[in-house]
């Protein structure tokens, strides 16, 4: 059975589909480690800049889990240093 020229088209469109959907494993060459990562998102620090999105370091996040936190201990500080020196002494 001879196939018309547009079903060996459409055939052939199929099987090159396959082969470049199928070959999606990264090769052994590739050095991950040697792979600068960017960020991206919210948290670039281009997208951050003039908003109020802030990244806290791991160790800061730990002791300051939640927003609440957070803003308790900076409002904290900011009280703390509109005390005059004299009343502190």
């Amino acid at each position: 059975s001879a196939l018309s020229v547009p079903e060996k088209r459409q055939k052939e469109n199929e099987n090159s589909m396959k082969k470049a959907n199928d070959d999606y494993e990264l090769r052994d060459e590739y050095d991950l480690s040697q792979m600068q990562i960017m960020p991206k998102g919210r948290y670039a620090p281009e997208r951050r800049a003039g908003r109020n999105i802030v990244v806290l370091d791991p160790d800061v996040a730990q002791a300051f889990p939640t927003d609440e936190a957070v803003n308790k201990v900076l409002r904290l500080l900011l009280e703390a240093s509109r005390i005059p020196a004299k009343a502190v002494r």
